[in-house]
């Protein structure tokens, strides 16, 4: 095969796999109703003067599957810990008992699962969006290169099967994702 074209296609897979982690990054983002220390994941805390990430001035802990504990590092960090969860938007309440802040995470209602559900859809057809972008790009390239038309039709398909393989991938794991949120 064309060193150009393997160039392509590997590139193609790549950008492919991106949006393979991107969707999973997402997902983990979307709590499912366990308690999880990855729910905290994208909060910042004010840390003097400095945006920083939660774990990286307090212990995230989870005692059990409704309760989610951080233990800042330094007792002063408390408030601007709390405020950064509120700020983080992600429906919690943090409260705190002077030496670590607790926060009960509530049952999620059918209401609420169907909403994640959608949210997570919608995550999903985003990823299947960037891989068929990816598709384009790679089939783009190969347009320009100085091959036969033989040789097109054969990487276009070759780019074909692995835009096909990738969107089979996102569709499992929306698929797993839905029954983790729709799970009673």
């Amino acid at each position: 095969m064309n060193e150009e074209i393997e160039f392509i296609l590997d590139s193609s897979k790549e950008q492919m796999e991106h949006g393979i982690e991107h969707l999973q990054k997402e997902f983990r983002n979307i709590r499912a109703g366990k308690a999880s220390a990855n729910m905290l994941g994208g909060v910042m805390v004010d840390y003097y003067g400095s945006q920083t990430p939660l774990s990286q001035v307090a212990n995230v802990n989870t005692p059990d599957g409704r309760t989610i504990t951080v233990q800042p590092w330094e007792k002063q960090m408390i408030p601007e810990i709390e405020k950064g969860i509120l700020l983080a938007n992600l429906g919690f309440n943090p409260m705190n008992n002077g030496e670590n802040i607790i926060i009960n995470v509530p049952m999620l209602t059918e209401e609420r699962r169907r909403e994640l559900s959608k949210i997570a859809k919608a995550a999903a057809e985003h990823a299947k969006v960037s891989i068929r972008n990816a598709r384009k790009d790679a089939n783009n390239e190969i347009k320009k290169t100085d091959i036969s038309d033989d040789e097109k039709k054969i990487s276009e398909a070759e780019v074909q099967t692995l835009t096909d393989t990738y969107i089979k991938k996102v569709d499992e794991l929306y698929a797993v994702k839905d029954v983790d949120i729709m799970k009673v």
